[in-house]
């Protein structure tokens, strides 16, 4: 019982929150929302993370702190879900919610294999929300890193394959779709942090899965003109996300030149919910490929699947409309 009045006070505090932002209760929610993501790694993660909580048309059921690759750049602890769940905390708290948001730390490592699940109060809390039977409210889990946690929790009750939408920022490109970008990695980043969770997920479930392989994610490129301009002077929240790019782009500065131009491939988990229409619901102005989903060999790569189900892989997506919209929402969360 307790479990569930911390639940209600944060669907109550968030829809709050965003509602006075927006609309005065004219948007309320339409779908459910578990993020999960590496908020401990690439500071897009962060981005993602406040357009979400932003978002009146989105009840966030949960946030998930995900783990990195093991010694990754970002954070080569062994606590990397905890030190995740830290950093999303500590944006929660710079935007000021009122209530405690539960915030969970999923598994530290990747799965060992793909038939051995990890066990987490984040997998445990995905398969009772995926099982609830007293709302009709579509459910996304969106996953802007690795893929363990919903790989464990399908592993654990297949059966949550039919009740939920996996939205997932990962995987290299198609050849068929495009090209990859030059000096490309093999294994994705994304993909490379749980392969075993990959394999799970494309080769041994039913989930549906709307896939943002990194073609698509890379074109969500903002100038840092308009980081300064649109973001950093819109009160405390807008200078913390600011200062922590800014503070990746200085300490990588000796190690590679970034330019003027930042890659904030986690926001289209908001694109493809939040900013969905408003009848007939999808993401109508992003434009995506019907394919059959691959299978993930071993290494990382794709292999023809010749029983696999059909899935969404998206290709065009509407970047004016995803950062205009988080760009208003920042300037009227402090008006």
């Amino acid at each position: 019982m307790r479990s569930l009045f911390l639940f209600i006070l944060l669907t109550i505090s968030i829809s709050t929150f965003s509602q006075k932002i927006i609309g005065n209760g004219a948007v309320t929610p339409r779908m459910r929302v578990i993020i999960d993501n590496d908020f401990g790694g690439d500071p897009d993660g962060l981005f993602q993370l406040a357009h979400h909580l932003l978002s009146p048309s989105v009840e966030i059921r949960a946030i998930i702190g995900s783990h990195l690759r093991a010694g990754d750049f970002f954070d080569q602890s062994t606590t990397q879900a905890q030190n995740a769940a830290r950093k999303a905390q500590d944006l929660v708290n710079v935007m000021g919610l009122k209530t405690t948001v539960p915030i969970l730390a999923g598994s530290n490592v990747a799965m060992p294999n793909d038939s051995t699940p990890v066990k987490s109060d984040a997998v445990n809390f995905i398969i009772k929300e995926a099982m609830r039977t007293d709302t009709k409210l579509p459910l996304y889990v969106v996953c802007g890193a690795g893929l363990t946690e919903i790989a464990s929790a399908l592993l654990t009750s297949p059966e949550i394959a039919g009740k939920l939408t996996l939205i997932w920022i990962g995987g290299s490109e198609y050849t068929d779709l495009a090209y990859p970008p030059p000096n490309y990695s093999t294994p994705e980043y994304n993909l490379n942090i749980d392969i075993a969770a990959a394999r799970v997920v494309f080769n041994r479930s039913n989930v549906p899965i709307w896939q943002v392989p990194r073609d698509a994610y890379r074109q969500a490129i903002i100038p840092y003109s308009q980081l300064l301009l649109k973001v950093k002077p819109q009160g405390k929240t807008g200078a913390y996300l600011t200062t922590v790019l800014e503070d990746l782009m200085k300490a990588v500065q000796k190690y590679i030149n970034l330019g003027e131009t930042y890659i904030l491939g986690d926001s289209p988990l908001v694109l493809l919910t939040a900013l969905q229409t408003s009848f007939e619901p999808d993401p109508a102005s992003s434009f995506y490929s019907m394919r059959m989903s691959p299978l993930i060999t071993t290494q990382g790569t794709y292999a023809v699947n010749q029983s696999g189900r059909m899935i969404r892989v998206y290709t065009d997506l509407d970047v004016e409309l995803m950062f205009s919209d988080f760009f208003a929402k920042l300037e009227l969360m402090y008006k």
